[in-house]
């Protein structure tokens, strides 16, 4: 069986890294390993992982994103490292429900190939953040749950567990941000890979500065948000 791989992209998170390997650590009882992708060697993280790393952390790797810069280039980088099995992606915010993640991976090994962290089921909920990129978050996943059809009701959500050969099999054409988690659910939904969502809790950062870039991003949320209404075509 082959064990969980997080992929952790980083910015400058060196403040935050310690706190959220203690979390990962003591939240997460399933095998797994975590590589941790940075842009450049000056990332204040680097060295943050480097000590753990010396003091026997055998879990941690560090790569650096070798497709382009930014969050799209360091989750691609991370998926070209593994070969396959259940590959989750966890921002270094501390944000992610990282409670959850063994009851995630325990429905990834029962045959779901997407395995998503929903706040907008029972049980779900959000913590902060700006009211208005709430709406739109909200807004979308809904929308394309009750008028699409697609099995989760919290598609941009970057908190999600996915199989490594399923996503081999899906052209992502992402380029801005983390609209690369609504590409992959729309794309998986479209061809026939099964899902399902489990409830979590989204907290707001409490420290160091958000790379989310709403107006930037808007544009190729809403390409992946129209491209979800095409024919099904099943793999």
């Amino acid at each position: 069986m082959e064990p969980l791989t997080i992929l952790i992209p980083v910015y400058n998170e060196g403040a935050n890294f310690p706190a959220l390997w203690k979390e990962l650590c003591s939240q997460i009882h399933s095998e797994f390993i975590v590589l941790v992708i940075h842009d450049f060697p000056e990332d204040d993280t680097v060295p943050v992982v480097k000590q753990l790393a010396v003091q026997g952390e055998t879990r941690l790797r560090l790569l650096q994103n070798n497709v382009r810069g930014g969050v799209v280039g360091a989750i691609l980088t991370g998926f070209q490292q593994v070969e396959r099995g259940p590959v989750l992606v966890v921002m270094a915010d501390l944000s992610d429900d990282l409670g959850r993640v063994d009851e995630m991976l325990d429905l990834y090994r029962r045959g779901y190939k997407l395995v998503a962290g929903s706040r907008y089921i029972k049980g779900g909920s959000q913590q902060g953040g700006p009211w208005f990129k709430k709406l739109l978050s909200r807004t979308a996943g809904l929308s394309l749950h009750w008028l699409r059809g697609i099995p989760i009701h919290d598609a941009t959500n970057a908190f999600k567990i996915y199989d490594r050969e399923m996503l081999s099999t899906l052209t992502l054409e992402s380029q801005g941000g983390f609209e690369l988690s609504l590409e992959i659910t729309v794309k998986a939904f479209l061809g026939g890979y099964s899902m399902v969502e489990v409830p979590t809790c989204w907290r707001h950062r409490t420290a160091g500065r958000s790379r989310f870039r709403l107006w930037a991003w808007l544009p190729q949320y809403l390409r992946w948000y129209v491209y979800a209404f095409r024919r099904v075509h099943k793999i």
